[in-house]
Parts: structure tokens; C-alpha cells; sequence
């Protein structure tokens, strides 16, 4: 069942899918139908889903699941990988790739594979202030608080 996802609860279950780079207004506009016709569909053993999703920046696909009533199983978030999957296919795209670092130059966002961010933090091309955005957060409190932090405050802090 979709849902606005400003609705969810604070204690909703967050996945969190960088995109390698920006997206185009068309391809925002065909994500958002595509995955909002995904989550009115989505089920874990025939009980719907009560979930929603925010893009922002034109990169990051932010899925949140509100456990109270019905919890994800493994298929149901085997479906949901595999709808990310035939995005990646569809748009050209990595969403899959934990290996990569975002982080905000001004009014930008970069994007850069984790040895290249590791070599920029030893260059100080990127400080422990650098705002990076921590997408090992887990629950939309998470999310809100700790998503968009100095690199100190995240695990990328240990790379200044």
C-alpha cells in the first residue's frame, strides 16, 4: 500500500539507493510513476506493505517501509531489489553500489568511488566537515537526523 512518505513513522524501516549520477526530470517523472505502481503492489505473504518513497537530490531512491502492521520478508525485499535492478537496467544506472561515497561540493553532489574519496581525504580535498550523506541509516528518524552529516559525525569520518 503506498503511502506519502512524510507520513511514515519515525521508526520506519529505510533503504537508501544512490544513483551515479543525476537523474533527468523525465526519468524522475517515470521512476516516481514505475515506484509508486511498485509499492501499491508490493506484499510480504499477500499482506500489503504500507510503504512510500522520496527521491532527493535527483540521486538518492529512499524506500520506507512501516513495520507496525506488516514486516518486509525475504521476498518481498528480493521484489523490491529486483524493481531497483531493472531501474538500474532500464535508466543505465548503479543504485546497487555500496562501494561509492556521495558527499556535497557547495550546491553539488559528488560522487566517487570509496578508494578515490579515501585518496582525496589524505590529499584534504575533503575534510571532516565535508557533509557526506551516511546511507547505512536505518530507520526514518535515522534518516532525518544523521542521513546528510560532517564526515565526522559517519563511518567516512574514519578515512580524515
Amino acid at each position: 500500500m503506498l503511502v506519502n512518505f512524510k507520513e511514515l513513522p519515525g521508526s520506519a524501516r529505510i533503504w537508501i539507493y544512490q544513483c551515479n549520477r543525476s537523474l533527468s526530470e523525465l526519468e524522475l517523472k517515470e521512476i516516481n510513476d514505475s515506484f509508486s505502481k511498485f509499492l501499491e503492489q508490493w506484499t510480504a505473504h499477500g499482506s500489503d506493505l504500507k510503504a512510500g518513497f522520496e527521491i532527493k537530490y535527483k540521486r538518492f531512491i529512499i524506500l520506507g517501509l512501516d513495520q507496525t502492521q506488516s514486516s518486509a520478508s525475504g521476498c518481498s525485499i528480493d521484489a523490491s531489489v529486483h524493481f531497483i535492478q531493472n531501474l538500474e537496467q532500464k535508466y543505465k544506472v548503479d543504485l546497487l553500489d555500496k562501494m561509492n561515497v556521495s558527499y556535497k561540493q557547495g550546491e553539488f553532489i559528488a560522487y566517487k568511488t570509496l578508494v578515490d574519496f579515501k585518496k582525496m581525504a589524505k590529499q584534504r580535498a575533503v575534510s571532516k566537515n565535508t557533509v557526506v550523506f551516511n546511507n547505512l541509516v536505518a530507520t526514518k528518524q535515522e534518516y532525518i537526523e544523521n542521513w546528510e552529516v560532517a564526515a565526522s559525525d559517519s563511518w567516512h569520518g574514519r578515512f580524515m
